[in-house]
């Protein structure tokens, strides 16, 4: 491992003013550190935003549910308020990793980890994410459990969240701070299309630092999470959904879909919405294509 300077930050405006070339912030450290042993990941400088004051699930007066960026996973997989209004995202975060691992990783840094494949982890092997312009070994050679959605020739690997799949299907949204401003940015605008430059994931600003996730007033109690893998310990989805349902009177109000293992990110299926939504939920409508 490449030798790094090592900042605890307590404020905000402390780590962000810690943020350079080659500075990285650490949350749980359950992904960076693993990429930093393997040498994919060298930074020089790690700042450590753990101890920042964003921790916690609240409710607002609106009813907006907002997760600060280092709240662990499994603490807001026992949160009651999102057990309650949200279930398929506790079970998302339940199925998504070892108890270990949720115990160490952050809302935030769960959001951010690398979009990744075997050939990613592997620095003798050339890859476009962590080389632009090297190629993509895995478009021709192993390919198991790759993009079948939304992939290019420039990278196939698949967005490993299980997390990131539930916010999708609620529609939440990510809150973050740079040094100039606070702004915000959908869950369905955070991540980019692979396209032609698939090292740039998401559309954070440089240097910017996730501070809450916020989930909409209107919940949806009747939802599900359902992941299929190939072991049932610690894996990453060879595909998922979260699904949530609003029926009222025999009629679908509302419906979420949100597919997860299949694309760069997670992967709304918003056609499938339209033909559920409005109607009776029945065999006929459920088998539509």
């Amino acid at each position: 491992m490449k030798d790094f300077a090592y900042h605890r930050a307590t404020r905000v405006d402390e780590a962000l003013g810690l943020q350079g070339e080659g500075t990285k912030f650490l949350g749980g450290g359950t992904n960076l550190v693993d990429l930093m042993k393997q040498g994919v990941e060298t930074p020089s400088r790690l700042v450590d935003v753990r101890f920042l004051p964003l921790a916690g699930v609240r409710a607002e007066d609106d009813g907006t549910v907002v997760i600060g960026a280092t709240t662990t996973n499994s603490d807001v997989a026992a949160d009651p308020t999102v057990r309650r209004r949200f279930p398929a995202l506790s079970q998302a975060i339940l199925a998504g990793a070892s108890g270990q691992l949720r115990n160490m990783a952050t809302v935030g840094g769960n959001l951010l980890q690398r979009t990744r494949c075997a050939y990613f982890a592997d620095p003798s092997q050339p890859c476009n994410k962590r080389t632009p312009g090297s190629g993509c070994p895995a478009v021709a050679g192993e390919h198991h459990n790759h993009a079948v959605l939304d992939w290019s020739e420039h990278c196939v690997a698949t967005n490993p969240s299980d997390m990131a799949v539930a916010l999708a299907a609620f529609d939440a949204v990510v809150h973050y701070e740079t040094q100039d401003r606070s702004a915000e940015v959908p869950l369905s605008h955070f991540y980019l299309p692979v396209g032609d430059a698939p090292h740039r994931e998401t559309t954070l600003p440089p240097g910017a630092l996730i501070t809450a996730v916020s989930l909409p007033p209107q919940g949806m109690t009747l939802s599900r999470y359902r992941k299929v893998r190939e072991r049932a310990s610690y894996a990453f989805a060879t595909v998922s959904v979260a699904a949530g349902l609003d029926l009222r009177d025999g009629i679908v109000h509302d419906v979420r879909i949100a597919l997860g293992g299949v694309a760069s990110r997670p992967w709304r299926a918003h056609f499938a919405e339209e033909l559920l939504r409005g109607g009776p939920l029945d065999r006929v409508r459920l088998a539509a294509e």
